[in-house]
């Protein structure tokens, strides 16, 4: 296949799946019954994070979280004391569970009381711009992880730096910083650029790029992430992200 051709197929695909009909079934469904940004990117954050397993389970359990934050994600995180807190302990997700639920909402309230809240916490400083977003995302996890907590929660925070894909990272900052006529992801973040983003990597992305030789490497991880959005960059230098909608989609509906 001729890299024209490619584009052309990829661009038909990324416009066939990025439309306000592919929001109800997808976790990004979660964060769009918000309007602040604030309860938007919240919201978003911890969706991506359960964002492993059946769409429909990540979606269910997404929408008992926000419940328990009374559907008011932003004010739940900043006003709500320790013994309301501790209905969060009920909380389950595969291997996620209360203790890891409770630490997320404490570190985040210890986020957002520091000034600039998740968008702070995940942009390169600005006199590291050009710091690539493995080292960004790791070093946001490990401002995250300062406080005290255990290890087992580490574990729902991916590390690039440890050879982690970052796949529901990578997604949940797609949905922040991408920006255009679509309404799917939200673009409300100005300190990450679109071209810095790296595409979400998991199983169906990844076997569509293979089978279009946009991906060699075997394993799902990092150095797989960067080799992808490398080509992708190829086609679309200011936007190559926008093309995870067509591995996505191609991947899962099509079974490419």
């Amino acid at each position: 296949m001729t890299t024209n051709v490619l584009k052309s197929l990829l661009d038909y695909k990324a416009d066939l799946y990025n439309r306000p009909e592919f929001i109800p079934d997808d976790p990004v469904s979660i964060p769009h019954r918000y309007h602040k940004k604030e309860d938007i990117e919240i919201a978003g954050f911890l969706t991506a994070i359960l964002s492993w397993g059946q769409r429909k389970t990540t979606i269910r359990n997404a929408s008992r979280w926000m419940a328990l934050m009374d559907d008011a994600p932003y004010d739940y995180i900043m006003n709500s004391t320790e013994e309301d807190q501790k209905r969060l302990l009920s909380f389950v997700h595969r291997t996620f569970n209360g203790d890891d639920c409770l630490y997320f909402v404490q570190s985040l309230q210890k986020t957002y009381l520091a000034g600039g809240g998740l968008e702070k916490l995940f942009s390169p400083s600005y006199p590291e711009r050009q710091m690539d977003m493995g080292t960004a995302i790791s070093r946001a996890r490990q401002r995250f992880f300062e406080s005290p907590h255990l290890p087992r929660t580490n574990k729902h925070l991916p590390d690039p730096c440890k050879g982690s894909a970052a796949k529901r990272l990578n997604m949940f900052l797609r949905w922040m910083v991408r920006k255009d006529d679509r309404g799917v992801d939200f673009g409300l973040w100005k300190r990450i650029r679109m071209d810095q983003l790296r595409c979400p990597l998991d199983v169906h992305s990844g076997t569509v790029a293979r089978k279009l030789k946009l991906l060699s490497r075997k394993q799902n991880d990092w150095q797989a992430t960067e080799e992808l959005t490398a080509s992708l960059r190829e086609l679309d230098p200011d936007d190559p992200v926008r093309y995870d909608y067509a591995l996505f989609g191609m991947g899962i509906y099509e079974n490419f």
